[in-house]
Protein backbone atom coordinates (compact mmCIF):
# COMPACT_ATOMS: atom_id res chain seq x y z
CA UNK A 1 0.00 0.00 0.00
CA UNK A 2 3.10 2.57 0.96
CA UNK A 3 4.04 2.07 -2.65
CA UNK A 4 0.38 2.46 -4.30
CA UNK A 5 0.00 5.90 -2.47
CA UNK A 6 3.45 7.10 -2.47
CA UNK A 7 2.87 9.64 -5.28
CA UNK A 8 0.02 11.52 -3.81
CA UNK A 9 1.54 11.41 -0.38
CA UNK A 10 4.46 13.20 -1.77
CA UNK A 11 2.43 16.58 -2.05
CA UNK A 12 2.49 16.52 1.64
CA UNK A 13 6.07 18.11 1.36
CA UNK A 14 4.21 21.39 1.34
CA UNK A 15 2.24 20.83 4.17
CA UNK A 16 2.62 24.17 5.50
CA UNK A 17 3.87 26.31 2.85
CA UNK A 18 1.98 29.59 1.45
CA UNK A 19 1.47 31.54 -1.43
CA UNK A 20 3.80 34.31 -1.98
CA UNK A 21 2.93 38.32 -3.02
CA UNK A 22 3.43 39.48 0.62
CA UNK A 23 7.43 38.85 1.65
CA UNK A 24 10.16 36.10 0.40
CA UNK A 25 9.64 32.83 1.19
CA UNK A 26 6.18 32.72 3.12
CA UNK A 27 6.91 35.69 5.28
CA UNK A 28 4.38 38.77 5.49
CA UNK A 29 5.73 42.07 6.39
CA UNK A 30 3.02 44.47 6.11
CA UNK A 31 1.76 45.01 9.89
CA UNK A 32 1.02 48.32 9.75
CA UNK A 33 0.20 50.87 7.29
CA UNK A 34 2.17 53.75 7.82
CA UNK A 35 5.47 51.83 7.45
CA UNK A 36 3.63 49.77 4.71
CA UNK A 37 3.22 53.30 2.59
CA UNK A 38 6.67 53.89 3.19
CA UNK A 39 7.65 50.23 1.62
CA UNK A 40 8.20 48.99 5.50
CA UNK A 41 11.53 50.94 5.67
CA UNK A 42 10.61 52.05 9.30
CA UNK A 43 13.01 50.36 11.67
CA UNK A 44 14.53 54.10 12.36
CA UNK A 45 11.44 56.05 12.18
CA UNK A 46 9.44 53.41 14.65
CA UNK A 47 7.07 56.35 15.31
CA UNK A 48 3.92 54.19 16.28
CA UNK A 49 2.61 51.67 17.54
CA UNK A 50 3.06 49.38 14.68
CA UNK A 51 6.90 49.77 16.30
CA UNK A 52 6.34 47.10 18.08
CA UNK A 53 6.54 44.53 14.82
CA UNK A 54 9.66 46.64 12.93
CA UNK A 55 11.79 48.23 16.09
CA UNK A 56 10.39 47.93 19.65
CA UNK A 57 12.75 50.27 20.58
CA UNK A 58 10.26 52.89 18.95
CA UNK A 59 7.68 52.29 21.47
CA UNK A 60 9.86 54.54 23.93
CA UNK A 61 9.28 57.65 22.40
CA UNK A 62 5.38 56.96 22.28
CA UNK A 63 3.71 59.27 24.86
CA UNK A 64 0.63 58.68 26.79
CA UNK A 65 -1.82 55.28 25.35
CA UNK A 66 -1.94 54.84 21.82
CA UNK A 67 -4.01 52.39 19.97
CA UNK A 68 -3.82 51.14 16.66
CA UNK A 69 -6.03 48.63 14.75
CA UNK A 70 -5.65 47.86 11.09
CA UNK A 71 -5.75 45.17 8.62
CA UNK A 72 -3.99 43.92 5.12
CA UNK A 73 -6.45 43.27 2.24
CA UNK A 74 -4.70 41.05 -0.07
CA UNK A 75 -5.55 40.11 -3.60
CA UNK A 76 -2.69 38.00 -5.55
CA UNK A 77 -2.95 36.59 -9.22
CA UNK A 78 -0.65 33.52 -10.59
CA UNK A 79 -0.62 31.51 -13.83
CA UNK A 80 1.40 28.81 -14.56
CA UNK A 81 1.97 27.41 -18.08
CA UNK A 82 3.60 23.42 -18.58
CA UNK A 83 4.99 23.82 -22.29
CA UNK A 84 5.57 20.03 -21.85
CA UNK A 85 2.60 18.43 -21.05
CA UNK A 86 1.31 16.35 -23.62
CA UNK A 87 -2.19 17.54 -23.42
CA UNK A 88 -2.51 21.12 -24.95
CA UNK A 89 -5.67 22.17 -23.49
CA UNK A 90 -4.30 21.17 -20.28
CA UNK A 91 -1.13 23.36 -20.02
CA UNK A 92 -2.48 26.92 -18.91
CA UNK A 93 -4.04 27.43 -15.37
CA UNK A 94 -5.07 30.09 -13.36
CA UNK A 95 -4.78 30.17 -9.40
CA UNK A 96 -7.94 30.45 -7.87
CA UNK A 97 -9.04 34.17 -7.03
CA UNK A 98 -8.96 34.70 -3.36
CA UNK A 99 -8.58 37.32 -0.86
CA UNK A 100 -6.73 37.25 2.48
CA UNK A 101 -6.84 40.01 5.40
CA UNK A 102 -4.07 39.92 8.34
CA UNK A 103 -5.28 42.01 10.94
CA UNK A 104 -3.07 43.83 13.97
CA UNK A 105 -3.32 45.52 16.79
CA UNK A 106 -1.40 47.74 18.92
CA UNK A 107 -1.59 49.08 22.43
CA UNK A 108 0.95 51.23 23.88
CA UNK A 109 1.43 52.82 27.10
CA UNK A 110 4.14 55.64 28.43
CA UNK A 111 4.52 54.31 32.72
CA UNK A 112 7.32 57.20 32.78
CA UNK A 113 9.47 59.48 31.13
CA UNK A 114 11.87 56.54 30.46
CA UNK A 115 9.55 53.77 30.12
CA UNK A 116 6.81 52.30 28.20
CA UNK A 117 4.53 48.83 27.70
CA UNK A 118 3.26 48.08 24.62
CA UNK A 119 1.37 44.80 23.05
CA UNK A 120 0.99 43.40 19.32
CA UNK A 121 -1.11 41.21 17.55
CA UNK A 122 0.26 40.11 13.96
CA UNK A 123 0.51 37.49 11.41
CA UNK A 124 3.43 37.23 10.15
CA UNK A 125 3.91 34.12 8.27
CA UNK A 126 1.30 32.30 6.32
CA UNK A 127 -1.94 32.97 3.86
CA UNK A 128 -2.36 30.52 1.30
CA UNK A 129 -2.81 29.22 -2.10
CA UNK A 130 -5.72 27.33 -4.63
CA UNK A 131 -5.40 25.48 -7.53
CA UNK A 132 -8.27 24.16 -9.92
CA UNK A 133 -8.28 20.21 -8.08
CA UNK A 134 -7.87 18.75 -11.88
CA UNK A 135 -4.74 20.38 -13.04
CA UNK A 136 -2.32 18.07 -13.80
CA UNK A 137 0.04 18.47 -10.29
CA UNK A 138 -2.59 17.94 -8.09
CA UNK A 139 -0.46 14.89 -6.56
CA UNK A 140 1.36 17.94 -5.71
CA UNK A 141 -1.19 19.74 -3.92
CA UNK A 142 -3.81 22.15 -4.75
CA UNK A 143 -4.68 23.75 -1.75
CA UNK A 144 -3.03 25.28 1.56
CA UNK A 145 -4.01 27.86 4.14
CA UNK A 146 -1.50 28.64 6.90
CA UNK A 147 -1.87 31.21 9.54
CA UNK A 148 0.60 32.03 12.55
CA UNK A 149 -0.94 34.42 15.18
CA UNK A 150 1.56 36.52 17.64
CA UNK A 151 0.75 37.83 20.91
CA UNK A 152 4.02 40.05 21.51
CA UNK A 153 3.99 42.05 25.21
CA UNK A 154 6.74 44.55 24.62
CA UNK A 155 8.84 46.66 26.70
CA UNK A 156 10.83 49.93 25.99
CA UNK A 157 13.48 51.70 27.98
CA UNK A 158 14.79 55.60 26.51
CA UNK A 159 18.44 55.25 27.82
CA UNK A 160 18.87 59.05 27.11
CA UNK A 161 17.12 61.67 25.11
CA UNK A 162 18.33 59.97 21.98
CA UNK A 163 18.41 56.29 23.21
CA UNK A 164 16.41 53.59 23.30
CA UNK A 165 15.86 49.68 23.61
CA UNK A 166 13.05 47.75 23.29
CA UNK A 167 12.33 43.72 24.22
CA UNK A 168 9.39 41.79 23.78
CA UNK A 169 8.49 37.77 23.46
CA UNK A 170 5.91 36.31 21.17
CA UNK A 171 3.53 33.18 21.94
CA UNK A 172 2.70 32.07 18.50
CA UNK A 173 -0.44 30.00 17.45
CA UNK A 174 -0.58 28.52 14.01
CA UNK A 175 -2.91 26.52 12.06
CA UNK A 176 -2.66 24.73 8.63
CA UNK A 177 -5.12 22.73 6.30
CA UNK A 178 -3.60 21.39 2.71
CA UNK A 179 -5.73 19.95 0.24
CA UNK A 180 -4.17 17.16 -2.72
CA UNK A 181 -4.96 13.83 -4.69
CA UNK A 182 -3.48 10.68 -4.04
CA UNK A 183 -3.00 8.51 -6.88
CA UNK A 184 -3.98 4.81 -6.34
CA UNK A 185 -2.50 2.54 -9.16
CA UNK A 186 -4.65 -0.77 -8.80
CA UNK A 187 -3.49 -2.18 -12.39
CA UNK A 188 -2.20 -4.97 -10.22
CA UNK A 189 -5.20 -5.89 -8.40
CA UNK A 190 -6.84 -6.04 -12.04
CA UNK A 191 -8.76 -2.43 -11.44
CA UNK A 192 -7.48 1.14 -12.67
CA UNK A 193 -6.43 3.91 -11.36
CA UNK A 194 -7.76 6.46 -9.17
CA UNK A 195 -7.49 10.07 -7.75
CA UNK A 196 -8.02 10.02 -3.96
CA UNK A 197 -8.78 13.27 -2.39
CA UNK A 198 -6.71 14.04 0.70
CA UNK A 199 -6.95 16.77 3.37
CA UNK A 200 -5.11 17.38 6.77
CA UNK A 201 -5.31 19.88 9.19
CA UNK A 202 -3.16 20.53 12.07
CA UNK A 203 -1.60 22.94 14.26
CA UNK A 204 0.78 24.19 16.27
CA UNK A 205 2.58 26.62 19.20
CA UNK A 206 5.88 28.15 20.15
CA UNK A 207 7.17 30.92 21.53
CA UNK A 208 10.04 33.54 20.22
CA UNK A 209 11.64 36.92 20.77
CA UNK A 210 12.44 40.38 19.41
CA UNK A 211 14.87 43.51 20.62
CA UNK A 212 15.81 46.42 19.11
CA UNK A 213 18.08 49.70 19.54
CA UNK A 214 16.79 53.24 18.06
CA UNK A 215 19.05 56.73 17.89
CA UNK A 216 16.46 59.10 16.95
CA UNK A 217 19.13 62.63 16.52
CA UNK A 218 17.63 66.01 14.99
CA UNK A 219 18.17 65.26 11.19
CA UNK A 220 19.76 61.64 11.18
CA UNK A 221 18.17 58.69 12.98
CA UNK A 222 19.33 54.96 13.37
CA UNK A 223 17.76 51.72 14.09
CA UNK A 224 18.76 47.65 14.28
CA UNK A 225 16.04 45.26 15.26
CA UNK A 226 15.99 41.38 15.60
CA UNK A 227 13.48 38.60 15.72
CA UNK A 228 14.41 35.38 16.54
CA UNK A 229 14.13 31.84 14.90
CA UNK A 230 11.43 29.41 15.89
CA UNK A 231 10.32 25.73 15.25
CA UNK A 232 6.57 25.11 14.99
CA UNK A 233 5.87 21.48 15.24
CA UNK A 234 2.68 20.43 13.45
CA UNK A 235 0.45 18.20 14.30
CA UNK A 236 -3.02 16.72 12.69
CA UNK A 237 -5.12 14.44 11.04
CA UNK A 238 -5.12 13.06 7.33
CA UNK A 239 -7.88 12.00 5.54
CA UNK A 240 -8.38 10.24 2.36
CA UNK A 241 -11.87 10.08 0.85
CA UNK A 242 -11.71 6.15 -0.73
CA UNK A 243 -15.14 6.20 -2.20
CA UNK A 244 -13.50 5.86 -5.68
CA UNK A 245 -12.08 2.95 -4.77
CA UNK A 246 -13.57 -0.47 -5.39
CA UNK A 247 -15.48 -2.14 -2.74
CA UNK A 248 -14.05 -5.21 -2.41
CA UNK A 249 -10.58 -3.30 -2.01
CA UNK A 250 -11.50 -0.45 0.56
CA UNK A 251 -10.58 -2.10 3.36
CA UNK A 252 -7.11 -2.50 1.96
CA UNK A 253 -6.83 1.45 1.85
CA UNK A 254 -6.49 3.57 5.18
CA UNK A 255 -8.64 6.29 5.55
CA UNK A 256 -7.32 8.46 8.42
CA UNK A 257 -3.83 8.83 10.07
CA UNK A 258 -2.46 11.23 12.50
CA UNK A 259 0.83 13.11 10.99
CA UNK A 260 3.70 15.25 12.61
CA UNK A 261 6.23 18.12 11.31
CA UNK A 262 8.76 20.18 12.59
CA UNK A 263 8.94 23.65 10.70
CA UNK A 264 11.64 26.00 11.11
CA UNK A 265 11.18 29.92 10.81
CA UNK A 266 13.74 32.46 10.36
CA UNK A 267 14.96 34.79 12.13
CA UNK A 268 14.96 38.09 10.53
CA UNK A 269 17.49 41.30 11.54
CA UNK A 270 16.97 44.17 10.28
CA UNK A 271 18.44 47.83 9.79
CA UNK A 272 17.70 51.34 9.03
CA UNK A 273 18.78 54.49 8.42
CA UNK A 274 16.03 57.75 7.77
CA UNK A 275 17.12 61.47 7.93
CA UNK A 276 14.90 64.69 8.08
CA UNK A 277 15.79 66.22 4.62
CA UNK A 278 13.85 68.92 5.69
CA UNK A 279 11.29 69.73 8.15
CA UNK A 280 8.87 68.55 5.34
CA UNK A 281 10.50 65.68 4.21
CA UNK A 282 11.45 62.61 5.42
CA UNK A 283 13.82 59.56 3.91
CA UNK A 284 14.21 56.33 4.88
CA UNK A 285 15.78 53.30 3.94
CA UNK A 286 16.20 49.59 5.53
CA UNK A 287 17.52 45.94 4.82
CA UNK A 288 16.24 43.01 6.24
CA UNK A 289 18.73 39.82 6.34
CA UNK A 290 16.32 36.56 6.53
CA UNK A 291 18.18 33.41 8.12
CA UNK A 292 15.96 31.30 5.88
CA UNK A 293 18.77 28.66 5.62
CA UNK A 294 17.49 27.13 8.68
CA UNK A 295 14.52 26.06 6.46
CA UNK A 296 16.66 23.37 5.01
CA UNK A 297 14.83 19.90 5.17
CA UNK A 298 11.91 18.32 7.28
CA UNK A 299 10.38 15.35 7.89
CA UNK A 300 6.51 13.85 7.68
CA UNK A 301 5.54 10.90 9.76
CA UNK A 302 2.38 9.57 10.43
CA UNK A 303 0.88 7.22 13.24
CA UNK A 304 -0.09 4.70 10.29
CA UNK A 305 2.00 2.17 9.18
CA UNK A 306 0.93 1.93 5.65
CA UNK A 307 2.11 5.34 5.24
CA UNK A 308 5.76 6.25 4.79
CA UNK A 309 7.55 8.34 6.70
CA UNK A 310 8.80 11.54 4.01
CA UNK A 311 12.04 12.89 4.37
CA UNK A 312 11.94 16.67 2.40
CA UNK A 313 14.49 19.14 1.05
CA UNK A 314 14.11 22.12 0.62
CA UNK A 315 17.35 23.79 0.58
CA UNK A 316 16.51 27.78 1.17
CA UNK A 317 18.91 30.33 1.27
CA UNK A 318 19.65 33.64 3.62
CA UNK A 319 17.96 36.51 1.92
CA UNK A 320 17.78 40.19 1.61
CA UNK A 321 15.34 42.83 1.07
CA UNK A 322 15.74 46.38 0.74
CA UNK A 323 13.10 48.78 1.39
CA UNK A 324 13.59 52.61 0.57
CA UNK A 325 10.52 55.10 1.73
CA UNK A 326 9.85 58.71 1.88
CA UNK A 327 7.39 60.86 3.78
CA UNK A 328 6.19 64.37 3.05
CA UNK A 329 4.15 66.65 5.48
CA UNK A 330 2.06 68.40 3.00
CA UNK A 331 -0.33 70.07 6.34
CA UNK A 332 0.15 69.37 9.78
CA UNK A 333 -3.06 66.88 9.70
CA UNK A 334 -1.81 65.36 5.89
CA UNK A 335 1.26 63.19 5.49
CA UNK A 336 2.07 61.80 1.95
CA UNK A 337 3.85 58.64 1.78
CA UNK A 338 5.39 56.39 -1.25
CA UNK A 339 8.00 53.62 -1.44
CA UNK A 340 10.06 50.89 -3.60
CA UNK A 341 11.18 47.42 -2.26
CA UNK A 342 13.22 44.89 -3.68
CA UNK A 343 12.84 41.14 -2.02
CA UNK A 344 14.82 38.41 -3.27
CA UNK A 345 13.58 35.15 -2.54
CA UNK A 346 15.21 32.41 -0.72
CA UNK A 347 13.87 29.63 -2.53
CA UNK A 348 15.78 27.50 -4.95
CA UNK A 349 13.85 26.73 -8.26
CA UNK A 350 14.50 22.76 -7.61
CA UNK A 351 11.83 23.31 -4.62
CA UNK A 352 9.34 25.32 -6.05
CA UNK A 353 5.82 23.89 -6.82
CA UNK A 354 2.14 25.48 -7.70
CA UNK A 355 1.87 26.10 -3.72
CA UNK A 356 5.02 28.18 -3.17
CA UNK A 357 6.23 29.17 -7.14
CA UNK A 358 8.68 32.03 -4.95
CA UNK A 359 10.44 34.59 -6.71
CA UNK A 360 12.68 37.35 -7.01
CA UNK A 361 10.02 40.89 -6.59
CA UNK A 362 9.43 44.61 -6.79
CA UNK A 363 7.00 46.60 -5.55
CA UNK A 364 5.70 50.51 -5.14
CA UNK A 365 4.03 51.79 -2.61
CA UNK A 366 1.77 54.88 -2.19
CA UNK A 367 -0.39 56.49 0.81
CA UNK A 368 -1.40 58.99 3.25
CA UNK A 369 -1.89 59.66 6.68
CA UNK A 370 -4.49 62.03 8.05
CA UNK A 371 -4.55 62.97 11.44
CA UNK A 372 -8.06 64.59 12.92
CA UNK A 373 -7.94 65.77 16.53
CA UNK A 374 -6.97 62.19 18.15
CA UNK A 375 -7.20 59.58 15.61
CA UNK A 376 -5.01 58.88 12.32
CA UNK A 377 -6.51 57.30 9.20
CA UNK A 378 -3.29 55.75 7.38
CA UNK A 379 -4.14 54.32 4.06
CA UNK A 380 -1.92 52.15 1.75
CA UNK A 381 -1.71 50.93 -1.38
CA UNK A 382 1.01 48.17 -2.66
CA UNK A 383 1.72 46.69 -6.39
CA UNK A 384 3.73 43.96 -5.82
CA UNK A 385 5.23 42.05 -9.47
CA UNK A 386 6.82 38.36 -9.45
CA UNK A 387 9.87 37.86 -12.13
CA UNK A 388 9.15 35.09 -14.12
CA UNK A 389 10.30 31.79 -13.09
CA UNK A 390 10.69 27.97 -14.48
CA UNK A 391 10.23 25.19 -11.82
CA UNK A 392 10.86 21.70 -12.39
CA UNK A 393 8.10 20.90 -9.65
CA UNK A 394 9.68 18.33 -7.90
CA UNK A 395 10.43 15.72 -11.30
CA UNK A 396 7.15 14.37 -10.61
CA UNK A 397 6.60 13.39 -14.25
CA UNK A 398 10.12 12.74 -15.42
CA UNK A 399 9.65 11.16 -18.83
CA UNK A 400 13.33 10.15 -20.16
CA UNK A 401 14.86 13.30 -20.78
CA UNK A 402 11.65 15.26 -20.79
CA UNK A 403 10.15 16.90 -17.53
CA UNK A 404 6.31 16.68 -18.35
CA UNK A 405 5.63 18.42 -15.56
CA UNK A 406 7.92 21.58 -15.80
CA UNK A 407 5.80 24.79 -15.09
CA UNK A 408 6.10 28.84 -16.23
CA UNK A 409 5.35 30.67 -13.30
CA UNK A 410 4.01 34.30 -13.23
CA UNK A 411 2.71 35.99 -10.32
CA UNK A 412 1.61 40.04 -9.14
CA UNK A 413 0.27 41.10 -5.75
CA UNK A 414 -2.07 43.88 -4.71
CA UNK A 415 -2.21 45.13 -0.89
CA UNK A 416 -4.69 47.73 0.56
CA UNK A 417 -3.72 48.57 4.14
CA UNK A 418 -5.95 50.40 6.74
CA UNK A 419 -4.74 51.35 9.89
CA UNK A 420 -6.96 53.62 12.64
CA UNK A 421 -5.21 54.84 15.34
CA UNK A 422 -6.06 56.76 18.81
CA UNK A 423 -3.64 59.30 20.94
CA UNK A 424 -4.69 59.88 24.66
Amino acid sequence: MKKILTVGLFGLIVLAQANPGYGAGFLIYEHGAAAMAMAGAFVSVANDPSAIWHNPAGIAFLKGTQFSLGTTLIWSGASLRLPNWPVPGERNWDQVEQMFYPSNFYFTQSLSQRVTLGFGFFSPFGLGAEWSAENPLRYLGYKDDMKTFFFNPTVAFKLSDQFSFGLGFSYIYSTVLFKLVELADLTDFGAGVYDIPASMEGNADSFNFNAGLLYRGDQVNFGVSFRSAFNLKYSGDLTLDTSAIPAPLKPFFPTTAKGETTFKFPGILSFGFSVNASKKLLLSADANYVIWSRFDKYVVTFDNPELAQLDIEENFKDSWTFRGGLQYKATEKLALRGGFLYDLTPQPADTMDPLLPDADRYAFTLGFGYTIGKFILDVTYHHEVFSERTAPNRYIYQFANINLGEGIYKTTADLLGISLSFVF
